[in-house]
């Protein structure tokens, strides 16, 4: 396909979902305000609309809130690790270069910590999508006994002894009895906001930037079955939200979701992840074997396995993989640096606001 009819294709889905511009992000409360003050989440343009559970709306004091308890370290058996111990900013929410993350008592996780970019979009939580939303997702890392290793019962001692929590809680939610759902929920409310849609990328599709020649093949390459990327990694998220076996193994350690529905037809299946800020997020895959974005190119070029369960998008399992040259590597290698935002990665609105 042709770029001009690939960018086509995208623009007419962007005009097609745009929502509005970007909105102000917290702000002071009003002291005459007679309850949480609505947050005005707005999509940008060409994203699709974000369904935001209605027992969970935005607010000004939710976010404001959730931003604070993802950074407060009380949520941990010994006070030392918070949410953004393992998803910091500058690694796009991933954490800090590690394979896997390290919990309050010294113990390995088992697999990589995922990125937190566009996470208000996404239908399912975790690699192998046992979380169905957000505020799901955020009620498993504290009790997790090797991750912050804290029952919810000694944690909602914690913060309704603080001094500041429960006036936090009755500004977010009415009430100064703190519980484990609206802790998740008020996490849940700051990761929505956590959009990133300013890398050199968007800006081309503005029509604010253009490509260098080795970008321009490289998305050709990205978005036709040359490189067949776009299949798994399609949309402006560039990710299709999905499960699919990639290749990775013949021989499974880890099953991915087959262990969450209890079908052989699941295994080994794992979330496509976004490739936006990819190039901040390594090491990559669920097990974070690969340590550099050149080393998953050379994957999918030669290294593919074959296994029952393998997509049946991996169309060129039987030769190996794709079968690039050096400079194809490292012409989608510059497209996907086009994904890079470095504006998410030091948006002081998204950062420790201690």
């Amino acid at each position: 396909m042709k770029r001009y009819q690939i960018l086509g294709v995208l623009v007419i889905a962007g005009l097609f979902f745009t929502n509005c511009k970007k909105d102000p992000l917290i702000e002071d409360v009003s002291s005459g305000s007679s309850g949480p003050t609505p947050y005005n989440l707005i999509t940008p343009n060409g994203f699709p609309f974000m369904n935001i559970p209605a027992d969970n709306p935005l607010t000004v004091e939710g976010v404001s809130l959730g931003r604070r308890l993802f950074y407060d370290p009380i949520l941990s058996g010994d006070n030392t690790q918070s949410c953004a111990s393992c998803h910091t900013q500058a690694f796009s929410f991933s954490d800090n270069g590690n394979q896997f993350s390290t919990g309050i008592d010294g113990f390995l996780g088992g697999r990589n910590s995922p990125a937190i970019i566009n996470a208000g979009w996404s239908s399912s939580l975790f690699w192998d999508g046992r979380a169905a939303s957000l505020e799901e997702q955020a009620l498993g890392p504290v009790p997790n006994p090797i991750e912050m290793h804290l029952t919810w019962t000694d944690a909602m001692v914690k913060l309704n002894a603080h001094p500041d929590y429960p006036t936090l809680f009755s500004k977010a939610f009415g009430t100064i009895s703190i519980d484990s759902i609206l802790v998740a929920k008020a996490i849940a409310q700051f990761e929505r906001t956590l959009i990133s849609n300013d890398s050199k990328w968007d800006k081309y599709l503005r029509g604010e930037a253009s490509l260098t020649a080795s970008e321009a093949r490289g998305f050709d390459i990205f978005f036709t079955e040359k490189g067949d990327c776009f299949h798994c990694h399609s949309t402006i998220l560039f990710t299709d939200n999905l499960f699919h076996n990639n290749g990775l193994d013949d021989i499974f350690t880890d099953i991915g979701l087959g262990a969450i529905t209890g079908s052989s037809n699941d295994n080994a299946k794992f979330k496509s992840p976004t490739l936006r800020n990819v190039e901040f997020t390594a090491p990559y895959m669920h097990d974070g074997r690969f340590n550099t974005l050149e080393e998953v190119i050379t994957f999918y070029s030669e290294g593919v396995k074959f296994s029952p369960t393998i997509s049946p998008l991996m169309k060129k399992v039987a030769q190996g993989g794709l079968q690039l040259n050096p400079l194809e590597k490292q012409d989608l290698l510059s497209f996907l640096r086009m994904l890079s935002d470095t504006t998410f990665v030091n948006n002081p609105d998204y950062s420790d606001p201690f």
